[in-house]
């Protein structure tokens, strides 16, 4: 009798681990199970053994990843560091700054006129 598709997806779980840390999409690795995006998800879903072998592999690569930017960023990268700083403390080194635009309930054409006021008694 022929395996199911399951089994024959559950037979190949190593060389699942092992594209997930090539850095392999989740579509990829369907396409290389020869099943449809769909049924990659069920089986994630469904499968545990499936899903932990897809969050191991990828894992493993996050963590290289992750310290070759750090290593850049110590190593005066300042791309790197920006970049680091921007995600692990986003408060204090993000790229958004926020103004306060109000207008203290006044009209826009009365701020306009006040700054303009402003403008003209500086000179």
């Amino acid at each position: 009798m022929a395996k199911s598709k399951w089994e024959q997806v559950k037979d190949k779980l190593i060389l699942v681990e092992g594209w997930a840390r090539d850095g392999l999409t989740d579509e990829q690795i369907a396409e290389k199970l020869s099943i449809s995006k769909d049924t990659f998800y069920k089986y994630k879903k469904n499968h545990t053994d499936f899903s932990d072998s897809l969050k191991k592999g990828k894992e493993i690569v996050d963590y290289q990843v992750e310290n070759a930017l750090l290593k850049n960023a110590l190593g005066g990268n300042t791309t790197a560091q920006i970049y680091w700083l921007n995600n692990r403390k986003p408060k204090q080194w993000r790229n958004k700054q926020d103004m306060d635009l109000s207008s203290n309930g006044m009209s826009l054409a009365e701020t306009i006129q006040r700054a303009y006021e402003n403008k003209a008694g500086e000179k």
